[in-house]
């Protein structure tokens, strides 16, 4: 900038001399001459002028203070505005929040061609030599969390698809099933500042009677055991969790019965349970579940003048059946290396009609037993291998309506193409001493049936570990 004001000065300087050396002269020709040099500096002169001031501005552009000129600017503006107390709040809210999603199908083919393509007794791969939609899911979910002074939560689990009609009860349990039929789960928590903590959970959540669960990334194989299909699916009303210690927690339950939102009659269900750690690598959990799931009313078209909502008008059962359900569930998990875990389940249910024995009334018991093993080896982050071996017992055709013996085994094996989408190739073979399973003549009954599955299993959201 110095060498830029001393030229224009020497430049001031020789115009000023020409000109008054103009005026001296008495020389037409010169001062002809002298003139026209004087208006081509001066012409010079007026660019370089121009070029300075470009060169100013740019200077005062890139040294402004950037503070400065973005309070000024009407593009920065907007990054300057603060985020309000209200908004603030909801993001708070929004980041202690998971939405999770997942969606899951598959092809499956029973080997036995049945008519209907029906593979019987599963749970969800119900369908064969079908693509099949078994669920999509959409999952909210805010955990309490006792670090942030929080001691609520809440949990909502939205569901469609084929699994649906397994897991919802039926009019023959449930008064009106169809509209909860795609909530799976909907329930509020509250830890109760009580010693270690006393979780109190309302609403409707799954069933943790049996090792199996909804969510497919989360089990061993594909499809499901008979006792997943067998034991309850889901439960209306209050369960509490009490942790003794690191060891010990204990589970109580008061719900209005195995599969039912809404109750067939006014007993009220209990569970008393533990969940054991004795090591960090092994999880216990056992319980008790006693249950009267008889109902002591029938639906019946409405008959009052006074409105009520559809599915609400009965009829008294008199008498009413009166006997218990007993269920007594337990299952051990064993991670024994990094890799390879095993699991096993034993169950023992039996069920009354009536609680004592009368004339036309009977006592005589139906009852399931048997258990489950299961193995897993994860070879790789991507790869695995899976078994289960299963017995169960049906006296009385309490599960299967018949009474027999029922056998499966499966074999899973697993690839992750990517994090959060799992293709699993399944090979399944059910059998029984009874015929029991759909050929492909009609009224003819197999003693088993083999079916080979290629599952299709995407999941993405924030939420970790099992849902």
């Amino acid at each position: 900038m110095k060498h830029q004001v001393l030229l224009l000065m020497c430049f001031g300087a020789c115009i000023s001399g020409l000109r008054g050396q103009a005026v001296a002269q008495d020389s037409t020709a010169h001062t002809q001459d002298l003139q026209q040099r004087v208006e081509h500096l001066e012409s010079e002169v007026k660019e370089l002028r121009a070029i300075l001031r470009q060169m100013q501005s740019r200077n005062e552009t890139l040294t402004q203070d950037p503070a400065t000129d973005a309070g000024s600017s009407p593009r920065a503006a907007p990054s300057q505005t603060l985020v309000s107390s209200a908004d603030g709040k909801t993001l708070d809210f929004l980041h202690d929040t998971t939405l999770n999603l997942t969606v899951d199908g598959y092809y499956a083919y029973n080997f036995n061609n049945p008519v209907g393509r029906v593979n019987l007794l599963r749970a969800y791969d119900v369908l064969s030599n079908e693509f099949s939609l078994n669920q999509a899911s959409v999952i909210l979910e805010r955990a309490p969390d006792l670090g942030a002074g929080r001691r609520w939560g809440a949990r909502l689990d939205l569901q469609y698809g084929q699994a649906t009609d397994t897991l919802q009860g039926n009019p023959a349990n449930e008064p009106r099933p169809q509209i909860y039929r795609n909530i799976f789960q909907a329930y509020g928590t509250y830890i109760v500042p009580l010693g270690k903590g006393l979780t109190v959970d309302f609403g409707k959540w799954s069933s943790s009677l049996g090792i199996e669960g909804n969510y497919t990334k989360d089990q061993m194989n594909y499809s499901r055991s008979f006792y997943f299909d067998f034991l309850p699916f889901y439960h209306m009303g209050i369960r509490a969790s009490y942790p003794i210690n690191d060891q010990l927690t204990l589970n109580y339950w008061v719900v209005n019965g195995t599969n039912q939102v809404e109750a067939t009659n006014g007993f009220k269900d209990q569970l008393f349970g533990f969940t054991a750690k004795p090591r960090k690598s092994i999880n216990w959990t056992t319980s008790y579940y006693l249950g009267q799931e008889h109902p002591d009313r029938a639906v019946v078209p409405p008959t009052s003048p006074i409105p009520v909502q559809p599915g609400l008008s009965f009829e008294a059962i008199r008498p009413a059946p009166d006997g218990y359900t007993h269920i007594f569930d337990s299952y051990v998990i064993w991670q024994t290396t990094p890799k390879l875990t095993l699991a096993l389940e034993g169950d023992y249910v039996i069920q009354r009609l009536w609680q004592n024995a009368a004339p036309g009334h009977s006592s005589a018991p139906s009852h399931v037993d048997g258990g489950a093993a299961y193995a897993r080896y994860q070879f790789t982050p991507k790869v695995a291998l899976a078994g289960r071996a299963e017995y169960l017992s049906d006296r009385g055709g309490f599960f299967s309506g018949i009474t027999q013996a029922l056998k499966e085994n499966t074999v899973t094996f697993d690839y992750a193409l990517a994090d959060g989408f799992l293709v699993r190739y399944e090979w399944r073979r059910d059998f029984s001493n009874q015929p029991s399973f759909l050929t492909d003549v009609q009224g003819i009954l197999g003693k088993q049936q083999d079916t080979a599955t290629v599952g299709l299993i995407w999941w993405w959201g924030r939420k970790e570990g099992f849902w």
